[in-house]
């Protein structure tokens, strides 16, 4: 017999529920209203909407060894599935697979390196150290973690929230600790967003207004097809070589530019940069939604994660920035330190805000170009940060 209304009932009985709604609709009132990175966080906050629905068995359902059904994906699922239980929903299938397997952040990072232009990085090497300097944020992060009661595994989940890189952040924690992949994720991609709000005050407060208004030639020594080419190539080979964990990460991150710049791939590389990532970017952000059931999110442990993300990414802008004022005392003509906060893997964001400010303290400095360099290091640096987790840890 039909029993229509149910839901209601049970939504009564779960009234934690209606908080995820909010949750969710917070989410995409920013991405739509505020245009905060609004390929994400409207996925998100509808997967939150879609797995805070009771009942809802055929979404994000997973039947217990007992036989038992769950309308939602448990943290444990991992554990669940080699005892016997299995999803009956058709993003938790789409789940297992695609995040047990790691397949989706390993098809973004492919997207993603189809994305970056690499120039400004290769144009002025020393920016490596800007975007190396930025990490401070994920090993910060980490021993807080670790003081708060965290284990290892859990904190270095944490911790790579600091780097500001939601592909590394979803793959780092479904190989260490999946139980908080919906925190983390939701961490990593909201505090991306907000990097126009977060970073400002953050820079201001480590700078003077002398330094802000330090000038930089906006033009780069011109970078030659042949090492453009070479780039990709050679990154893979070295971090490959020194943290083989990180070579699924970097080794697809690689391949995407690669097709990017080589000249002959331009068909894969725009694919990979347009409709491949769309649709892996649905499907990423639509399951960490669906990821976050009220009865799995709302205990003290996620809710710590999410404000433990916020101190990883003020630390990360800190270091890049204390770092280039470190660098100055060595470097002529001297660099703005500013560009040191564009050190975090929020690629393009925290390159927009640092020419914003720059702008804001000298009309004429362009900055964009500069701060594009530690950026797309940063993402390298990320990389190489989970790989070493994974080669202490995993």
């Amino acid at each position: 017999m039909l029993d229509i209304g149910v839901g209601f009932a049970a939504l009564a009985a779960e009234p934690q529920r209606l908080i995820m709604w909010v949750i969710g609709g917070v989410l995409i009132y920013l991405g739509i209203s505020k245009k905060w990175e609004p390929l994400l966080l409207v996925p998100i906050g509808f997967g939150i909407l879609l797995v805070n629905i009771p009942l809802g068995y055929h979404v994000m359902g997973f039947q217990m060894p007992d036989g038992t059904l769950l309308d939602y994906l448990p943290p444990t699922w991992p554990q669940l599935i080699e005892q016997g239980g299995r999803p009956i929903g058709f993003l938790s299938r789409i789940f297992q697979y695609g995040f047990g397997w790691e397949l989706i952040p390993l098809f973004m990072f492919i997207g993603l390196g189809a994305m970056t232009d690499f120039t400004p990085l290769i144009a002025r090497p020393v920016y490596f150290l800007l975007g190396a300097a930025a990490q401070f944020g994920v090993y910060a992060a980490f021993f807080i973690a670790i003081a708060l009661g965290f284990n290892i595994p859990e904190a270095c989940s944490v911790g790579i929230i600091g780097g500001a890189d939601g592909p590394t952040t979803v793959y780092l924690t479904v190989n260490l600790a999946p139980a908080l992949l919906g925190a983390t994720a939701i961490a990593a991609y909201t505090y991306m967003a907000m990097v126009p709000l977060i970073q400002p005050p953050i820079i201001r407060a480590m700078t003077t207004k002398e330094e802000r208004k330090t000038y930089m030639a906006p033009a780069l020594r011109e970078v030659s097809k042949t090492e453009e080419i070479l780039f990709p190539v050679i990154v893979t080979l070295v971090v490959g070589l020194l943290i083989p964990e990180a070579l699924p990460i970097m080794g697809s991150f690689m391949l995407g530019n690669l097709l990017r710049v080589s000249g002959v791939t331009d068909r894969l590389g725009i694919t990979m940069s347009g409709a491949f990532i769309d649709i892996v970017t649905i499907f990423l952000g639509v399951c960490v939604g669906a990821y976050v059931a009220a009865p799995a999110f709302l205990q003290p442990q996620p809710l710590l994660v999410f404000g433990l993300g916020i101190i990883a990414f003020a630390f990360a802008t800190m270091g890049g920035v204390l770092f280039a004022k470190l660098m100055n005392l060595f470097l002529k003509p001297k660099i703005n330190p500013m560009i040191g906060a564009a050190g975090v893997s929020a690629v393009p964001m925290a390159s927009r805000v640092v020419q914003r400010l720059g702008q804001q303290a000298n009309p004429k400095n362009f900055l964009l170009m500069h701060a594009m360099g530690p950026n797309a290091a940063g993402v390298i640096g990320t990389a190489a940060a989970a790989g070493v987790f994974l080669s202490l840890v995993g």
